[in-house]
């Protein structure tokens, strides 16, 4: 079963326009990334009590924390950065959804990976057991860029902290953008993976396409996983554009993007809520 959800400020920086845009698409849950153009752990209290409550006057839950967590670079200080993610899990408990999106950081310039990939696998850890500590879980985008962004060192991150608590995010278009097969990248990380990002891409372009119209292969992988899948599916279609800490696709084109996906589903027969 696939439960639909979205990164809503794709749609609007205003909550309200975000609830109004998904409920007219039939999509109920969010994957909180920012609101007001301020980050989800940059957030006040009364910010997030205030959406908490607007959340729930409309029947939306939340399918993850969509944070930032890990994406900085490696030879930056620990401690601030497990601050913010501490941050994340308080965020968890208030909100109700027991996923955290998270990254595996960036190497610095004029580096490669061999030289960073211990430090990154204790950062990795130190998380990953405070998070069981909470009673959450971690989800790893394959993130353009970070350790992760490879399939290869996806898999070395998962098997090397071997937890339940730490699963993977499959995004077909961040394999496609990086350079890599996806559906080897799918093939590959598929025994970890919990959670589906929704975007689609052709190699080269500055900008999304709908689910199917791209090189990422969705139709085919959406129609492997479904027989023993049961999480969440976010779209993030990026229809506008692209970038570090988000996208834009807008209004109007979301609900192209949340039709384009079902249409996938429901030609592979496969369930959705």
């Amino acid at each position: 079963m696939f439960t639909l959800s979205a990164f809503a400020d794709e749609i609007s920086p205003d909550p309200q326009q975000q609830i109004d845009v998904l409920r007219s698409c039939g999509v109920r849950h969010i994957e909180l990334r920012s609101i007001l153009k301020t980050n989800v752990l940059d957030l006040t209290d009364l910010q997030v009590s205030e959406l908490k409550s607007l959340l729930e006057r409309h029947g939306f839950h939340l399918s993850a924390i969509g944070s930032p967590i890990g994406k900085v670079q490696i030879d930056q200080p620990f401690e601030p950065h497990l601050k913010r993610f501490e941050r994340a899990i308080e965020l968890c408990k208030i909100f109700e959804t027991p996923n955290i999106r998270v990254f595996s950081y960036y190497k610095p310039a004029g580096n490669d990976w061999a030289r960073w990939r211990d430090e990154v696998m204790v950062r990795m850890a130190e998380k990953t057991r405070r998070a069981e500590k909470a009673g959450v879980r971690l989800l790893h985008e394959n993130e353009h860029n970070i350790y992760g962004d490879d399939p290869h060192r996806v898999v070395d991150l998962l098997q090397t902290i071997n937890s339940p608590h730490l699963r993977a995010v499959y995004d077909a278009a961040n394999y496609v953008f990086c350079g890599y097969d996806p559906w080897q990248g799918w093939q590959m990380t598929k025994p970890w993976t919990a959670h589906f990002h929704i975007k689609d891409w052709i190699a080269g372009q500055t900008h999304g396409c709908l689910a199917g119209e791209g090189q990422g292969r969705i139709p085919e992988v959406i129609a492997d996983a479904a027989p023993s899948y049961d999480g969440f599916a976010t779209l993030e279609p990026h229809l506008l554009g692209g970038g570090p800490t988000g996208g834009v696709t807008g209004p109007e084109l979301f609900p192209q993007a949340v039709a384009a996906f079902k249409r996938i589903l429901d030609r592979a027969s496969v369930k959705y809520q």
